[in-house]
């Protein structure tokens, strides 16, 4: 790994006496520029949110478990309940995933002991349905989220997806509406974003198309969905094989072309991992994800030009996958009851901070994520029978959730930079190089008068001396600080230790100044957050 750029500044001083040089050199603070004239884009509450897919133990002994002590009268459990809350998650996707590609949602409806028993394909577990569509709607009211459905696209028809609309939105007289109403939910679901299956580009997925059949498939599955219902929002399944023998633009280019005037989002997944145990390196990878972005952004913005969407926004960007997962991505740890049961570090926490920085400078087009997943699974919440912990990743999420909003700004950052060696995000991706990291990743936001400055050090060892400067505007008063930290970057929570989480710091008081100075610790996700007056 090569280290860059290291500055100075050149000092003047001027007595009154004449002038007079002093040739005083002085390592140069780090800079964070604001200026909030300079947006990017509106903030959208919806990239803070989840996923859950019936995948190993997320639903069934995560936030389902009945006759857990832990548990309600209908199985919740309200320990994991509470911690989820605790997200301000937005918009959760279920229930998949590669789960939804031979997921037929028939099965998961109506009285409990008439539900079929079916294998689970996907990830090798008996699939007993007794936790499905209403089941979930329950629990997204109890958790304050939004649902968002994915449909079978896989070994689904496009009959099916209508039909499912039906069930969940319309309010009564053909036959799937009444019959919501006799399952006992009389008011429909008004589910309002609907994906169009789930990866369909890769060789792994349950019905598999290549980019022109499932063009023709999304197509005509959104417009039975839209004549059912015309105010929902449909998402495209974009590229997730992004394997050294396939072209993942080929895919976004010609399901962007195919489904320019038909769908609202495009959908793109990236999981990430440590495997070469190079540190530098693994918290450089959300700058992957975002020059994925901007690629996609381009390949949008030409068929914008195209589209016939009369009064619909543009498409944007749904990232609803992304997360850290490689520790339990061998064959023995990936299928079954106890699949994908990552514990997470303070490297990983930092890598979804850097993430969710990501996904605010470009809010412009990034209208959407969903972190994979919610409970046990790759997840941020853990849990056992008889408790569950917080894991570190759930620290970044939960304070840009309920704090980043507003206005994303272009923040300008002067700092020390590094490049990477060679690496791989996954076992099976491209390899990559980044080169002039920055060890200051930042993003911001302005809200009314107020700004939140979101500031990951990726130093291992150094904390980085920062001069923020206001272009327009002051700050004033009092600045709040937190700080996601721990010991040293292998740091991890368990049961009855957390060695990671959020701290409220010594707020800094600042009294109408265009610059205050504050140390980001080594390895830290600082936030903060106070007043610019204009």
């Amino acid at each position: 790994m090569k280290h860059m750029k290291i500055t100075c500044r050149f000092i003047l001083t001027v007595t009154v006496f004449g002038l007079f040089t002093a040739g005083n050199i002085q390592a140069q603070n780090a800079r964070i520029k604001i200026d909030v004239d300079r947006s990017i884009g509106e903030v959208n509450k919806n990239i803070y949110g989840n996923f859950v897919e019936h995948l190993g133990r997320c639903v069934y002994g995560g936030i389902y478990d009945p006759g857990n002590p832990l548990s309600d009268e209908n199985g919740i459990r309200l320990d994991v309940l509470d911690a989820v809350k605790g997200l301000s998650i937005p918009l959760t996707r279920y229930p998949g995933g590669n789960f939804v590609s031979n997921y037929h949602w028939k099965d998961g409806v109506g009285p409990k002991n008439e539900r079929p028993s079916r294998m689970e394909l996907a990830w090798a577990r008996l699939e007993t349905n007794q936790f499905g569509t209403n089941e979930f709607v329950d629990y997204a009211r109890r958790m304050g989220t939004e649902p968002y459905f994915a449909v079978n696209l896989g070994t689904g028809t496009i009959e099916e997806a209508q039909q499912w609309v039906e069930y969940c939105n319309v309010k009564e007289g053909p036959y799937y509406a009444e019959l919501r109403k006799k399952h006992g939910y009389t008011a429909p679901h008004n589910i309002k974003y609907w994906s169009l299956g789930n990866e369909m580009d890769g060789f792994w997925q349950m019905g598999h198309l290549n980019a022109e059949d499932y063009s023709k498939k999304a197509r005509e599955a959104a417009k039975l969905m839209r004549l059912t219902d015309p105010n929902i929002k449909l998402v495209a399944a974009g590229a997730s094989n992004f394997r050294p023998d396939n072209d993942p633009h080929k895919w976004n280019a010609t399901i962007l072309a195919e489904l320019r005037d038909v769908v609202d989002y495009i959908a793109l997944h990236m999981y990430v991992g440590n495997h070469q145990d190079n540190y530098y390196n693994f918290v450089s990878s959300p700058l992957v994800l975002e020059e994925r972005t901007k690629v996609v952004k381009g390949m949008i913005d030409r068929e914008m030009e195209k589209a016939n969407r009369g009064n619909r926004d543009p498409i944007y960007i749904a990232w609803d996958e992304y997360n850290i997962w490689y520790r339990w991505r061998q064959e023995e740890t990936m299928t079954g009851e106890r699949a994908l049961e990552e514990r997470y570090n303070l490297e990983d926490a930092l890598v979804i901070g850097g993430f969710l920085n990501a996904f605010i400078r470009n809010a412009d087009i990034v209208k959407m994520a969903n972190m994979a997943q919610l409970v046990n699974v790759i997840a941020p919440v853990f849990a056992e029978k008889d408790g569950m912990f917080l894991q570190t990743i759930y620290y970044p999420l939960q304070l840009f959730a309920n704090n980043m909003f507003g206005t994303s700004l272009n923040v300008y950052v002067d700092c020390d930079t590094y490049d990477t060696d060679e690496f791989y995000l996954g076992p099976a991706e491209q390899a990559t190089r980044q080169k002039d990291v920055p060890y200051l990743d930042v993003s911001a936001a302005y809200n009314n008068g107020e700004v939140v400055i979101a500031v990951i050090n990726r130093h291992k060892d150094k904390a980085i001396t920062t001069d923020l400067i206001s272009q327009e505007g002051l700050f004033d008063g009092d600045f709040e600080i937190y700080e996601v930290n721990g010991p040293d970057i292998k740091a991890e929570n368990d049961f009855g230790k957390t060695s990671v989480k959020t701290e409220k710091k010594q707020s800094v008081k600042v009294k109408k100044a265009e610059m205050f100075t504050y140390a980001f610790p080594a390895h830290s996700l600082t936030m903060l957050k106070g007043k610019i007056a204009k």
